[in-house]
């Protein structure tokens, strides 16, 4: 099994899936981020998968993770969604090696520089 540098984002991203539920290679994690069906990631497409635990996890829907959304670890400063969209961003343009504005499925299994 290929080990995909954002596993840990994915398990944000899918934090009440089952286990089975995960994708198992990058071409497979490529299909479920690809909502327009090109073979690529876009800038849009990456942000709003990789999104879609913290807003499930966003209990209130206040756009903020934080004690009001359930337990959270000591001293754990609330998570605002801007602010982790913003680093969405950020993550995508690193994995972006060949700079066309997509992620393929090589680049989505390369770690981030």
């Amino acid at each position: 099994m290929t080990r995909l540098p954002l596993l840990v984002l994915g398990l944000f991203a899918t934090a009440t899936a089952s286990a089975q539920d995960f994708p198992r290679t990058p071409s497979e994690y490529l299909r479920w981020m690809d909502a327009d069906g090109d073979g690529r990631i876009d800038e849009t497409e990456y942000v709003r998968y990789m999104s879609q635990g913290f807003l499930r996890m966003d209990v209130n829907g206040d756009g903020v993770l934080d004690a009001n959304d359930g337990p959270t670890r000591p001293g754990a400063r609330p998570v605002h969604l801007d602010a982790f969209q913003r680093n969405l961003i950020h993550q995508f343009h690193k994995l972006d090696r060949n700079h066309d504005g997509y992620l393929d499925a090589k680049e989505l299994a390369q770690p981030p520089m």
